[in-house]
């Protein structure tokens, strides 16, 4: 090895150990200024986080790739939809709080069998459930799986059959071992954070960035455990939509389907058009003008749109407050 390659090797190592030390701090830093907010469940060895609010008929929500349940927090739609509904918003494995262990491939399948144990173990007997992006695909095979615990569907952004994605190739790699590991320790989440703003601006296109996006914290987003499932969604996306695609015919249950007609992220034509085309049991709203993340953009036509699943499956939509219960018996009573 000549001297040059000698000091680059030795730049290059000293690099390394100074990002890796970098992305360690902004890694505890960012748990320490956003600790889990919710409770957890232990379902056959994996620890799931949830928050869950409100009270009445049950809501389940699944957050997309490279979030977690906060999104859903920031973007408003867990505080508007915990007045009429039970809430209960998921990390999914990998994501925020929750486990994703290594031994498993985490399918949308899988991830649907996981969850619906929770909702088990957490005495839930049925429930509406609403996916965005990546989540839509886990509210699907939910949907295929349990059609007598899971009402009806809603499902925002998704991503349903299988396309060309450049985009795989370039997400991917921190999920390979050993040379994935390396990077999400270090060089990929300080790109990430370089990407950051123009990725943020390409999913709110042509709409510009939600004031409320700006509260979610993004380091959470680029800790290393979350890379690696980020990374793990976007190599599985294809497969899981090619093999979820063939067995929509089979799905049960009501679905209303939503979506952006301007999405840069997820064609709206190609997947939420032609769904609703295949699935006769389903409503479809389009969005003009709108990109991918739907739930900020008009969250009163999401919350319409659930309304309108649970009026569909014979859910009291807007359950009484114990208060208004109370003065409702008064006024019964003519006290």
């Amino acid at each position: 090895m000549t001297k040059r390659y000698r000091t680059t090797a030795i730049l290059a190592g000293i690099g390394l150990a100074a990002s890796f030390f970098y992305v360690r701090a902004k890694t505890r830093q960012a748990e320490q200024e956003n600790p889990p907010q919710g409770k957890f469940v232990d379902i056959d060895g994996v620890r799931l986080h949830y928050l869950e609010r409100g009270a009445g008929p049950v809501l389940v929500l699944l957050h997309g790739n490279g979030v977690y349940s906060k999104d859903f927090e920031t973007s408003g739609l867990i505080e508007a939809a915990a007045k009429h509904y039970r809430v209960i918003a998921f990390d999914r494995p990998g994501f925020g709080y929750s486990d994703r262990p290594r031994t498993t491939v985490w399918t949308p399948d899988k991830q649907a069998a996981l969850l619906q144990r929770a909702l088990e173990q957490l005495g839930v007997e049925s429930a509406i459930v609403l996916g965005h992006s990546w989540g839509t695909m886990v509210a699907l095979a939910m949907g295929l799986q349990a059609p007598n615990a899971v009402r009806g569907l809603v499902l925002l952004s998704g991503y349903y059959y299988p396309s060309v994605r450049m985009d795989v190739a370039a997400l991917a790699p921190p999920a390979v071992p050993v040379i994935g590991d390396l990077l999400r320790y270090t060089v990929s989440p300080l790109a990430a954070r370089l990407l950051w703003p123009g990725a943020t601006k390409r999913v709110f296109a042509p709409m510009p960035v939600s004031e409320r996006f700006n509260r979610f914290p993004v380091w959470m987003a680029l800790r290393p455990k979350q890379l690696r499932a980020s990374a793990a969604e976007s190599a599985l996306m294809v497969p899981a939509a090619m093999s979820l695609a063939k067995r929509y015919p089979e799905l049960k249950v009501p679905v209303a389907i939503v979506a952006g007609t301007q999405d840069k992220i997820v064609d709206c034509g190609h997947n939420s058009e032609r769904l609703h085309e295949r699935l006769p049991d389903s409503q479809l709203r389009l969005e003009p003008g709108v990109g991918h993340m739907t739930h900020y953009a008009h969250p009163d036509e999401v919350l319409e749109a659930i309304d309108g699943i649970a009026a569909r499956v014979g859910e009291p939509v807007h359950v009484r407050t114990p208060e208004a219960e109370a003065l409702a018996r008064a006024s019964e009573s003519g006290v």
